[in-house]
């Protein structure tokens, strides 16, 4: 196989000839901090559309988490109250998980949080059901 030689791989004869000594210039060096600039949007359909996923994933949780079964069992209504809480409890930590895997600053601070409200809601629901894990 033929090897191709590049145009970057050709000698050019004029800086072969010249070879003059690189001129040093000193500057001070210039610190210049650039901080992201974020738009937040203000106007109202962008608002509500943003508030409106997180109204889904909430009622999503509540008929996942049997709203309606213990309240046709004739169970107390603190404890539907208290189950639904923790359910969401677990649903928040799973949301700053996510928003802290996306944003930048504050990262491990927002994934770690949202772990420990996942294994306070962990240790609630077994509570609940009376198998304490502690």
């Amino acid at each position: 196989m033929a090897k191709h030689r590049r145009w970057a791989d050709k000698k050019d004869q004029q800086t072969t000839q010249k070879e003059e000594s690189p001129e040093i210039i000193e500057e001070s060096p210039e610190i210049i901090d650039h901080e992201p600039i974020v738009k937040v949007p203000t106007d109202l359909k962008s608002i509500f559309l943003s508030a409106s996923k997180y109204v889904y994933i909430v009622i999503a949780a509540a008929l996942l988490c049997g709203i309606f079964t213990p309240i046709t069992l004739d169970y107390p209504i603190d404890t539907v109250i208290l189950g639904m809480l923790t359910v969401f409890l677990g649903l928040g930590g799973g949301v700053i998980i996510f928003l802290g895997t996306k944003t930048q600053r504050f990262s491990s601070i927002m994934v770690c949080g949202g772990l420990g409200m996942f294994i306070v809601s962990l240790i609630l629901i077994y509570e609940m059901a009376q198998r304490s894990i502690l």
